[in-house]
């Protein structure tokens, strides 16, 4: 008859592919127990597994349920995502637990896109995510998120309620000017509009909000380094040289200003003819593994230069809401677990629990 021990040894042959680690040892595994030939495992997570779970499950019902005496296994998995550490001396928001910053050195490199992706492919595998466009030039995001005739309201006339649609929450100065209507402000306007934008929007219990941060290292980066509480930067880039180049800069200011770097995804890393299925890599090949093994930080996921997701972004439906099934959808969900786990693995903000002190 199988013992605890045997069946927590069982589970330590399983790695976890988000945390790379077993899950006894990333102390996920809750409560284990044994009654006769009936085993129930009880996992939780610091992060959203949904397209996870069923594959976990099964993976640890065969190795548990291979031991001597066993003839029945539950595996119950749970999710409880909290808030995480951010710069010394910034405050949080209030109805944030978590901001990730999805940032590249250059434009071009299919930031956007990659970061309404990944907002929700956060949002398919469970969590309640927001998206916040703080690109003030040019905001994409209304336009991608397929809201953008809509005006954001306001209860109180000093707070601005976040733009819903495919269950995000967003918010973007192209829901206050007109689609082409040109922003010519000068770098304090566009810092204080920044601001404005992320601390007097009603954010409604969010899990993690994105930001899908304008290309380079200027006043909006710092802005956001300084005066704003980020979890974790996401950089992307191409595997071009130029990008790469670029990219690596994006990633040292992250660093500079003490902000985790969660990881590189390298978009567009390789064709696919639709004609004759060709592959070839138009912008060169494993630059952003290689940049992430430099700078030993998290290499998340690879995507293809594909007109699918060109096309599904400009019809205001982007690819994990347009095929949730199909290839790509997929490995957005596994870039956003893979983001969401080494979150999960930094150190806990635990100042909400502290009570404030008040002298009289």
């Amino acid at each position: 008859m199988a013992d605890q021990q045997q069946v927590e040894s069982a589970i330590k042959e399983y790695i976890d592919p988000y945390m790379q680690a077993d899950l006894v040892s990333a102390k996920a595994v809750k409560n284990i127990t044994v009654d006769g030939g009936q085993v129930t495992v009880e996992v939780g997570f610091g992060f959203p597994t949904k397209g996870y779970d069923e594959t976990l499950a099964k993976a640890l019902s065969e190795r548990i349920g291979a031991l001597d005496g066993v003839s029945d296994v539950e595996i119950k998995i749970s999710n409880k995502i909290v808030s995480h550490a951010v710069q010394k001396g910034v405050k949080p928001i209030e109805g944030v637990k978590n901001i990730i910053a999805v940032a590249s050195g250059k434009g071009g490199v299919g930031k956007s896109t990659t970061a309404v992706n990944l907002a929700l492919a956060l949002s398919a595998e469970g969590a309640t995510v927001g998206m916040l466009d703080a690109d003030i030039y040019g905001p994409s995001q209304p336009r991608m998120l397929g809201v953008r005739n809509v005006k954001p309201e306001s209860s109180d006339g000093n707070s601005l309620e976040p733009v819903m649609n495919y269950h995000i929450q967003s918010m973007s100065i192209g829901y206050l000017i007109e689609e082409e209507t040109p922003m010519i402000w000068r770098g304090p306007m566009v810092t204080q509009a920044l601001e404005q934008l992320i601390k007097d929007t009603r954010w409604k219990d969010l899990d993690y909000l994105v930001i899908d941060l304008p290309p380079g290292t200027g006043d909006t980066q710092l802005t956001l380094a300084q005066k704003i509480p980020v979890s974790g930067a996401v950089i992307v880039t191409t595997p071009q040289d130029i990008a790469l180049l670029d990219a690596r800069k994006g990633l040292k200011m992250f660093e500079k200003v003490e902000v985790p770097v969660l990881g590189v995804v390298e978009n567009m890393s390789i064709h696919i003819c639709s004609k004759c299925g060709h592959e070839e890599h138009i912008f060169g090949q494993g630059g952003g593994v290689r940049m992430a093994e430099e700078q030993d930080v998290n290499f998340l996921g690879a995507l293809p230069l594909d007109i699918h997701i060109r096309e599904d972004a400009d019809k205001g439906k982007p690819s994990v809401v347009a095929d949730p099934d199909g290839r790509i959808a997929q490995i957005y969900r596994e870039i956003a677990r893979r983001v969401a786990a080494k979150l999960s693995l930094q150190a806990k903000d635990y100042s909400a629990k502290f009570p404030s002190i008040k002298i009289v």
